[in-house]
């Protein structure tokens, strides 16, 4: 039996029962089509667009964002939906000259996001 696990952003609850990696092709899905750019498909901040970004894009396999994930679990969740500094991952997406197609994300969206990240994140020295 697969324990569920609740994330509260202040103004939303997540419900979700983790998966297996293999399971969340969704979560990988997106985070190739809209985080990797910058994130690197490593996760360390390796993009092709890193090294533009200001601030600059953050390694999220360090062991300080290790311990911010384990006391905040709806962290990479919460950078997706409240965008730290009001607008700060759209501008700088924008200054980069990145032109993402719209998406709406759904709530399956963020939590097979957060899921996919958590995981990867986890796995990594």
């Amino acid at each position: 039996m697969k324990k569920s696990v609740f994330v509260s952003l202040g103004f939303l609850l997540l419900a979700y029962t983790p998966w297996s990696q293999a399971e969340n092709s969704n979560g990988k899905n997106i985070f190739v089509q809209r985080c990797a750019m910058c994130h690197g498909a490593d996760i360390k901040g390796t993009g092709p667009l890193a090294n533009k970004s200001n601030p600059p894009t953050p390694d999220l396999t360090t062991a300080a964002f290790k311990r911010r994930l384990n006391d905040y679990p709806g962290v990479i969740v919460s950078s997706v939906v409240l965008r730290p500094n009001g607008d700060l991952i759209p501008r700088t997406l924008r200054e980069n000259g990145v032109k993402l197609p719209a998406f709406t994300w759904r709530v399956k969206d963020l939590r097979d996001l957060n899921e996919y990240m958590t995981a990867e994140i986890s796995k990594k020295r």
